[in-house]
């Protein structure tokens, strides 16, 4: 099996040449358990499932994308400044490195949607969107427009609540990630990420209506989400791509960069 690397709410490498830098900004994120048999089927290869306690779980994270820039170029006005809606979940690949992995990223930018896709392999999607503040909520909006399924859609509001102390292991465990599995060039490419530790708070979810989740393959949610966080954001810089390995960690050991 694969030896996962531990959670750390601290990124444990530096990215000292970032290929991006972008804030992230007025995140929300709600989770829900899953099986892990039901996401393994949805995982590129050479990863499998990231578990917490024997579970899997499905996330749907809104946010603002914002300032985005290339190469510590300056960040691209207009086009670099966003709302993104995504559906992840999470694994783990044959190095231990624990990561995400993008079912579809929602976004109100043409430009990087057509870059994300063609540049990286990642599902972007062009959507109508947006986030604003309404009150002591947040409410963010996504409308699919293509590639479809045409008529997808996400409808959230949050109440964000009191800092979060302590973070428990499964808060960070959901959003300590350190970087994306995704599929590229018919292999599984590594992209590491790099940022300050989450300033999370609690937050109350005041109405979620979406079928992102079973846009992307995944059954739809049952239930109340096990996880509502709100974080006002963090600077990010994300690193060149790694290949992953497709041999099991159990082979050989796992190399930590120091």
């Amino acid at each position: 099996m694969h030896t996962p690397e531990p959670v750390t709410p601290d990124a444990p490498h530096a990215v000292r040449f970032p290929l991006l830098t972008q804030q992230w900004l007025d995140l929300t994120f709600v989770h829900w358990a899953a099986e892990p048999d039901a996401v393994a089927r949805l995982l590129p290869r050479g990863t499998v499932p990231d578990t917490h306690d024997g579970v899997a779980y499905v996330g749907l994270i809104a946010f603002r994308m914002h300032r985005v820039g290339w190469l510590r170029l300056p960040a691209v006005p207009y086009l670099g400044s966003f709302p993104e809606t995504n559906v992840r979940l999470y694994s783990v690949d044959g190095r231990g490195r624990r990561g995400v992995v993008f079912r579809s990223l929602d976004a109100a930018r043409l430009v990087p949607v057509v870059l994300g896709r063609l540049g990286f392999g990642l599902p972007y999607v062009w959507s109508r969107m947006a986030v604003r503040r309404a009150g002591d909520t947040v409410v963010y909006t996504s409308s699919r427009r293509r590639p479809g399924p045409r008529g997808a859609y996400s409808r959230l509001t949050v109440r964000p609540g009191a800092r979060v102390g302590e973070p428990s292991e499964l808060e960070h465990f959901l959003t300590a990630r350190w970087g994306l599995h995704t599929a590229f060039f018919g292999g599984t490419a590594y992209l590491p990420n790099e940022h300050p530790r989450w300033p999370l708070h609690r937050a109350e979810l005041v109405r979620c209506e979406e079928n992102l989740v079973a846009a992307a393959g995944l059954p739809a949610p049952a239930g109340d989400p096990v996880s509502v966080l709100y974080s006002p954001g963090v600077p990010v810089r994300l690193g060149r791509p790694r290949r992953a390995s497709w041999r099991p960690a159990r082979d050989r050991p796992v190399r930590r960069r120091r």
